[in-house]
């Protein structure tokens, strides 16, 4: 039996790639800026895979023999969106940016999603979701208008009070936005951000989904499921990937509950693949440039890798990467263009050095060559390429 299990710490980069300057995100490091900033990190469990190896990280020790193979890699595609970022993980590499609305969406875009929707909305501007729920959120409730906005992200986000929209209304106005941006328009993902409370203790709840666009060539996941072993994804991968390529699927956007879901799928007896997104570094933490709650969210899911690795077979191979960077320590609260860290952990394999990767698609290359499966077109295998 053989099972691969990829753990994608969303946001956690740990350095500027050499194009981030063109995308205003010169100087981010998530990791070591975020270690300077709380005086330091105490993630034994990575330490002793050999995070601290790839890079100096204050509190996290370079180890004379780390359990992991380790490094970081580069993505090739332009931009530095979630969405692109996974796909590019699982093997598909984009040529073209996602388009981007820094002044807000056209207005005849707006005029007739209104008209589908049946509503007039709030915004159409570049905004964070907390700042602009707690500007907008009264008069959103009030006139009972959709808020509408975006970010340095491709996304079109729609945030209602569910008091005044209820989720699956939400969900639907999103159903709609997804269906008219195409082609030109086409944004990498529509958002449903929906929010409770008063003003001015608003406050988003646990039912965002993202609604992707569907990628455009087979994924490390499709291949994989093609072929005939289970593919279980968690967290937020299911949204991104476009509800393709998979048998089962957890949907969370609570890191400790990914975590759980990860360890009940490792119980089960056949040969797998296991895709888990562990969102809150992003969502909850890199985007509010929250240092605080990044760290501690960092120390929760060094435990958790702890109680992953223990029930680890000998069989498995567990993958912990990032899709990109969200340095909570920059004035800007988007997305960073930055590296991502690797490291690969295999029971009783000695560690060693992969260096700089070229593409994110050696992941996808990697696995599947663990798995035994061909098709992954992008990437090479950095296991290979250490023996």
């Amino acid at each position: 039996m053989k099972r691969a299990i990829v753990l994608i710490l969303d946001g956690v980069g740990i350095g500027a790639l050499p194009d981030a300057a063109q995308y205003g995100d010169e100087g981010s490091n998530t990791l070591v800026n975020l270690a300077e900033q709380c005086n330091g990190l105490d993630l034994p469990v990575l330490e002793s895979l050999g995070l601290g190896n790839i890079t100096d990280i204050m509190g996290v020790k370079r180890v004379s023999e780390p359990l992991a193979f380790f490094g970081k890699m580069a993505e090739q595609s332009p931009g530095k969106d979630s969405t692109s970022g996974h796909w590019e993980l699982c093997g598909v590499i984009l040529e073209k940016p996602f388009p981007t609305f820094p002044k807000g969406f056209p207005a005849d875009i707006i005029s007739e999603f209104e008209k589908q929707i049946g509503h007039e909305i709030l915004g159409n501007v570049p905004a964070s979701g907390t700042e602009i729920i707690k500007r907008l959120g009264e008069k959103h409730i009030r006139e009972k208008k959709p808020i509408v906005y975006t970010s340095a992200d491709s996304v079109f986000q729609v945030a209602c009070h569910i008091d005044v929209f209820n989720v699956e209304e939400l969900y639907s106005f999103c159903k709609t936005a997804r269906a008219m941006l195409q082609g030109e328009y086409g944004v990498a993902r529509v958002i449903a951000r929906p929010f409770a409370g008063t003003f001015p203790e608003f406050y988003r709840t646990k039912d965002r989904r993202d609604f992707s666009m569907a990628p455009p060539a087979p994924t490390l996941l499709d291949i994989v499921h093609e072929d005939g072993t289970k593919v279980t994804v968690i967290g937020k991968v299911d949204d991104l990937f476009s509800h393709r390529g998979f048998d089962e699927s957890f949907h969370s956007v609570n890191n400790l509950e990914c975590i759980d879901f990860v360890l009940d799928s490792m119980k089960e007896e056949h040969d797998a693949l296991i895709v888990a997104n562990f969102v809150q570094f992003d969502m909850d933490w890199g985007h509010r440039n929250d240092v605080e709650g990044f760290g501690k969210g960092l120390v929760e899911m060094d435990k958790g890798l702890g109680r992953i690795i223990r029930q680890a077979r000998d069989e498995d191979i567990i993958f912990i990467t990032a899709d990109h960077g969200n340095d909570p320590t920059t004035p800007s609260t988007d997305h960073s263009r930055e590296h991502v860290p690797i490291l690969a952990y295999r029971n009783g394999f000695a560690g060693q050095n992969v260096g700089i990767r070229e593409t994110f698609a050696d992941l996808a290359k990697t696995t599947a060559n663990f798995l035994g499966i061909g098709g992954i077109k992008n990437g090479k295998d950095f296991l290979e390429d250490c023996r």
